[in-house]
């Protein structure tokens, strides 16, 4: 039986065989955590200190805990399948089964998933006559889960008005619901457990006896009531050794204390803390980057990355003039390393939000390069994007009955599943399609058809974008998801559509849609060939897009860092929470840590928001890099007049590259003298209001050009405009 313990490098082999007591690994990002945390369990068994049986290992992943039992099992003679080796709620799981009467569960209890959850929380607030106007099923379904999560019942939640009253009311509702059915959510698991050991005093000090080593993977993205669980079963025996990176902590969202840390070192007068610092992933300048940055946050416990493999190469920066010109580049950068030998499942790009895909896709659906979106789903199979489509499809061909169903009751307006058959019914009697039999014969259906037939009507005559802005906004699409708690990326999602429609002319007229086709019809067969088609099959070597957050854990030989613009990246929601930025800057921390070899930074002077143009100034992350590890393949932006910039709503926008006032001498406000600045709100006596997008000449020769929305975008001589600032 070998370890391989000549194989640990010295900080690796110290944690491993660190003898019995407390202990706090700081394992930086590729540092051989897993390795390390594994090793320690084979061995402590091998040193004869405990049992199999005396062992707990916590993860956060089914597939971490297979890894772990897949390394145990070819260091070990013994099958560690009987060992507690799993995550939070698998073990909790585990322990309820075993202990289901003290637990209040019935034997054969089952679990809900998030729908399941969701789907039960439904149908309670219908049996209460709850309005879910008032008290949204998503809403009440993250109140619970949030309560829970802290370790409230019901009985525990302060009053502090009404609406909280209500919630807990349901709250008290649904816990009765499910132990009426014998059913659990996944907080419960991790709740009924706490619980169960709390007052059953035999059962918690039967599992303190046995479990004499506590190991916990991951400690970073533990939860207050996890970390209260753990103490639980530690007691004042056990030895706890946890590992972890306070440097990588990005789920603040799911709940997750990167607190907890500290706490557990001043809580358990932590002597032995190891640090990992030898990365064995990426090269030097990808590192000292990543260390540079990361030292702007205050209260880190501390470490820093080095690495045996060399310097390698220094990071590329890109500054492109928008957002498809940042994604043309990555296009053609992605071409060049496949031309190198690079396979594109070894290149990922990476971005903060799930919207800046679509723009992404598009180019890469565009160049035939293969793809697979990470984690989720690609940007025109989103569900939120399809229920859009759906109506933009019933203005364009009424008798579409796929579209007809996928949101006749969508946002709810009481359309049930009876009232859609017997439209089906009477539809097949009549040979006809849903939307007519509706139109002929209302009844229940009639708000949707009457709805349909408004926005036709109110969109007749406008552009694409404002028809595609507009049904959003009116079919309730935007109210629904504003009620969701995490709605906020839906909306993205949906806004992103907004901006899809806004450049389709310019960039997507040909298409397969006939010469004839109207540009809405033309956008939907663009729209459902994006879809439908260059869709990476299994197996196949594609490209890898995903979110940041998608990306921890993972690793790539090229990865690229897109929308590196202040309010895109650091986002602009976080910048109103106290501890935001410095989340932010952890997620940037774990982006640039998952590159091996090479690390692209792009960002773009303008992209679409809303259909309109956003001008951006460069993230304060590229700042905080040391510029010499940085190779510009644009001129810095450092090395151009820096631009005039204001905060406004959340967003920023930008004076031009040029002088801020257009080449030095201010352009008048119809002969006032004033100045203008690209990204500025005017109003113009005939084409109304616009905003300013791009600029050029001097003096009395200065023309601005502004987007008027429905009125297009023009040139205007501004001497003689008599333009007004908005």
């Amino acid at each position: 039986m070998s370890l391989h313990l000549e194989h640990l490098n010295p900080e690796q082999l110290a944690a491993v065989t660190l003898p019995e007591g407390h202990a706090l690994i700081l394992a930086g990002a590729g540092s051989g955590k897993t390795r390390v945390l594994t090793t320690r369990i084979a061995w402590l068994l091998k040193q004869g200190s405990v049992s199999p049986a005396g062992i707990l290992a916590v993860t956060f992943t089914n597939k971490a805990a297979r890894e772990m039992l897949t390394r145990l099992a070819a260091m070990l003679p013994i099958n560690p399948r009987g060992m507690w080796i799993g995550t939070f709620h698998g073990l909790c799981n585990r322990m309820l089964r075993a202990h289901h009467q003290d637990a209040g569960l019935p034997r054969t209890f089952q679990i809900l998933d998030s729908q399941d959850q969701l789907a039960a929380v439904k149908r309670l607030l219908r049996s209460m006559n709850a309005d879910e106007d008032r008290f949204p099923p998503r809403d009440v379904q993250y109140f619970i889960m949030g309560k829970k999560e802290e370790g409230l019942r019901a009985r525990d939640v302060p009053l502090a008005d009404d609406t909280t009253r209500r919630f807990v009311d349901i709250y008290a509702a649904y816990d009765e619901q499910c132990q009426r059915e014998g059913v659990v959510d996944f907080a419960e698991l991790l709740l009924r457990s706490f619980e169960l050991l709390s007052r059953n005093e035999p059962l918690r000090e039967h599992y303190r006896a046995r479990f004499r080593h506590i190991l916990v993977d991951e400690f970073q993205d533990t939860n207050r009531l996890q970390y209260r669980w753990l103490k639980l079963l530690a007691g004042e025996g056990a030895s706890l050794f946890a590992v972890g990176d306070d440097d990588q902590s990005i789920y603040a969202f799911r709940g997750a204390n990167v607190g907890n840390m500290a706490d557990y070192e001043r809580d358990y007068k932590v002597a032995k803390v190891v640090r990992l610092e030898q990365n064995y992933r990426s090269q030097g300048n990808i590192l000292d980057a990543a260390n540079a940055l990361i030292a702007n946050n205050k209260n880190r416990l501390g470490k820093n990355l080095w690495t045996a493999a060399g310097a390698g190469e220094t990071l590329r920066v890109f500054e492109g003039q928008s957002d498809m010109d940042e994604a043309r580049w990555m296009v053609e950068e992605i071409k060049a390393l496949q031309r190198e030998g690079s396979r594109l499942d070894q290149v990922a790009v990476l971005y903060r939000s799930n919207a800046q895909s679509r723009v992404l896709e598009h180019a890469l659906f565009s160049a035939a390069l293969p793809y697979r979106v990470y984690g989720g789903l690609r940007f025109f199979e989103r569900a939120e994007v399809k229920h859009a489509l759906a109506y933009l499809r019933l203005i364009a061909s009424p008798a579409d009955d796929n579209a007809f169903l996928r949101v006749v009751n969508f946002p709810s307006r009481g359309i049930g599943a009876r009232t859609v058959e017997a439209l089906q019914d009477a539809a097949k009697a009549a040979a006809g399609n849903l939307y007519e039999t509706a139109l002929a014969a209302p009844g229940k259906a009639a708000p949707f058809v009457a709805l349909i037939e408004s926005l036709r009507e109110e969109t007749e005559g406008f552009t694409l974008a404002e028809k595609v802005e507009h049904v959003v906004a009116k079919s309730g699409l935007l109210e629904h998801y504003k009620a969701e708690r995490e709605g906020a990326e839906r909306i993205e999602n949906l806004n992103e559509l907004v901006n899809a429609a806004a450049t389709f002319n310019v960039e997507d007229a040909a298409v397969d849609s006939g010469e004839d086709a109207d540009p809405l019809t033309a956008f939907l067969t663009h729209a459902a060939l994006e879809a439908g088609e260059h869709q990476a099959g299994e197996g196949q070597d594609a490209l890898q897009l995903m979110t940041m957050h998608s990306a921890k854990g993972l690793e790539f030989n090229a990865v690229f860092v897109s929308g590196l613009e202040e309010g895109l990246f650091p986002h602009e929601n976080s910048l109103l929470d106290k501890d935001g930025p410095e989340e932010e800057r952890r997620l940037m921390y774990v982006a640039l840590t998952r590159a091996r070899k090479r690390l692209y930074l792009s960002f773009a002077q303008t992209r679409m928001l809303h259909g309109q143009t956003r001008y951006n100034l460069p993230s304060r992350f590229l700042d905080e890099i040391p510029q010499g590890l940085l190779k510009w393949l644009t001129p810095r932006f450092a090395e151009k007049p820096r631009p005039v910039s204001h905060f406004t709503a959340g967003s920023f926008t930008r004076a031009p590259k040029r002088d801020p006032r257009f080449g030095g001498a201010p352009a008048g406000t119809g002969g006032a003298g004033g100045a203008f600045r690209i990204g500025q709100n005017v109003v113009h006596a005939k084409f109304g209001s616009g905003v300013i997008v791009d600029a050029e000449g001097q003096g009395n020769d200065a023309r601005v050009q502004v987007n008027f929305g429905r009125q297009g975008v023009k040139w205007l001589a501004v001497a003689v405009a008599k333009l007004q600032a908005a």
